[in-house]
């Protein structure tokens, strides 16, 4: 005569932690995501940073001005590209200077190929906020003339002390 089998009870899975973790990871992620600043959206070219491994520093995020020289990937012409980190310094900078394109007057980059305009820029953003830095972000296919005018620039606008944005070497 055989056993009397017990019957099989089912088991029950709860959700509710798995819910509760799924939830907390994807707010976690929400709050620690860095989203494209105005700036990087308007750019419509690349840059190929040269590598370096002298200084680590990490640039600030107030009160920086950041330069950068690079190729336009639509136009295929060499640029510098203007970008101040401060909005009101911005402000002031654009309203004091009427030579700044219409166009240009609201961007977060100012596009420019004169060094008169770079230079009362550099100026002006000095005289707007006395602490502001300045950073070049350069593309190492672009001939030393660019940086070289750059630097004349910022040496006559009494600017001489900036960082250049490199890759860090491997």
């Amino acid at each position: 005569m055989p056993k009397i089998k017990k019957k099989r009870v089912g088991f029950v899975l709860d959700m509710t932690p798995l819910v509760d973790i799924a939830f907390l990871l994807l707010t976690f992620f929400m709050f620690t995501a860095k989203f494209k600043s105005q700036a990087e959206n308007e750019q419509k070219f690349t840059i190929k940073r040269p590598q370096a491994s002298a200084d680590t520093s990490k640039l600030p995020d107030q009160n920086l001005v950041l330069v950068k020289v690079a190729i336009d990937s639509v136009t295929n012409d060499t640029a510098y590209y203007y970008n101040i980190s401060d909005e009101a310094a911005k402000a002031k900078v654009v309203a004091a200077l009427p030579e700044i394109p219409a166009e240009q007057r609201d961007k977060a980059l100012i596009k420019t190929a004169d060094l008169i305009l770079l230079e009362k820029l550099v100026k002006q953003s000095r005289v707007a906020n006395i602490k502001m830095r300045f950073a070049v972000d350069g593309d190492k296919r672009i001939s030393f003339k660019w940086y070289q005018d750059l630097m004349n620039v910022f040496q006559k606008s009494n600017a001489t002390v900036f960082n250049f944005v490199t890759e860090k070497r491997g």
